[in-house]
């Protein structure tokens, strides 16, 4: 049983992307301990096959069809699921896009609509539904960030400030709940096997050297929401996996000399490779 079990015995979960991925592993790892999950995705196809795998597993589900960019959608969907649910003791967090591109040519276009997913979401979850658990005096709240927003590497600088203003205002709301009992975790992993490029609108080289990035991570979304919701359990502000990625945190934080050598190494390296693979233009208008 999960410590979030043992801790919230009403067992009440609110979960953003939960339609596949990361998201949908949480619902799944959640049923089994029978907690009662709304579950949100643009998707509703997905959304409602993740529904009835929670109920075969023993959850209860509850679907609401939601662009969490959409202030006033959101706040919708928050009252009807805090009726619906009758209260909420878990709020993830999880829905998000990657995307990437050059500052210089990323469009503000997309910069908005990157910045609406992947901080505005988390943004209008948190404010919807910590009144309710500071009301209650009790709740966890995990919002999955990334390694991204700590590294800051190059041609991703969209994807990098949105996962930063993540940490920040996990880290506020950590100290601002701790007095109400409420607890907050901010989750910053490095690549996983997801499906978060889906809807990418940066250059197809970025995307592609992105994908390359996910296809060789020998980690598994099951293990990594296995691993997220423990760490949870144990009240850690920052859930940063695998250890490689502890260890990025770790030199940038002691050896940040170190830590930039190694991303400007990245960035040449990077630049070859592009031109390597007949990209020489594109490889110029990304560094």
């Amino acid at each position: 049983m999960l410590q979030l079990t043992q801790r919230y015995p009403k067992k009440r979960a609110f979960i953003t992307g939960g339609g596949s991925g990361l998201g949908k592993a949480f619902s799944l790892q959640l049923a089994e301990d029978g907690w009662t999950i709304g579950i949100c995705d643009i998707n509703k196809k997905g959304m409602e096959q993740t529904a009835n795998a929670v109920k075969a597993l023993g959850g209860k589900a509850f679907t609401y069809r939601l662009d969490v960019s959409d202030e006033k959608a959101y706040q919708k969907v928050a009252e009807a699921f805090l009726d619906d649910a009758d209260g909420i003791d878990l709020l993830i967090n999880n829905a998000g896009v990657g995307d990437g591109g050059s500052f210089h040519t990323y469009p503000l276009e997309n910069w908005h609509w990157l910045m609406g997913i992947n901080f505005n979401g988390v943004l209008y979850g948190c404010y919807f539904f910590v009144p309710y658990m500071r009301q209650q005096k009790n709740g966890h709240i995990i919002n999955i960030a990334s390694m991204a927003g700590i590294a800051n590497a190059p041609s991703t600088a969209p994807y990098n400030v949105s996962k930063a203003a993540v940490i920040s205002l996990s880290e506020t709301l950590f100290y601002e709940l701790h007095p109400h009992n409420v607890k907050v975790s901010s989750v910053e992993p490095t690549f996983f096997k997801t499906n978060v490029l889906q809807h990418a609108r940066g250059p197809k080289a970025t995307q592609a050297m992105a994908q390359r990035m996910i296809d060789r991570s020998d980690l598994e979304v099951e293990p990594v929401a296995q691993e997220i919701l423990a760490k949870a359990g144990q009240e850690q502000l920052h859930i940063i996996l695998p250890k490689s990625a502890r260890q990025q945190a770790w030199m940038k934080r002691f050896f940040p000399k170190v830590f930039q050598g190694r991303i400007l190494k990245m960035v040449y390296k990077m630049r070859e490779k592009l031109r390597t693979e007949g990209t020489a233009e594109l490889g110029k208008n990304q560094f």
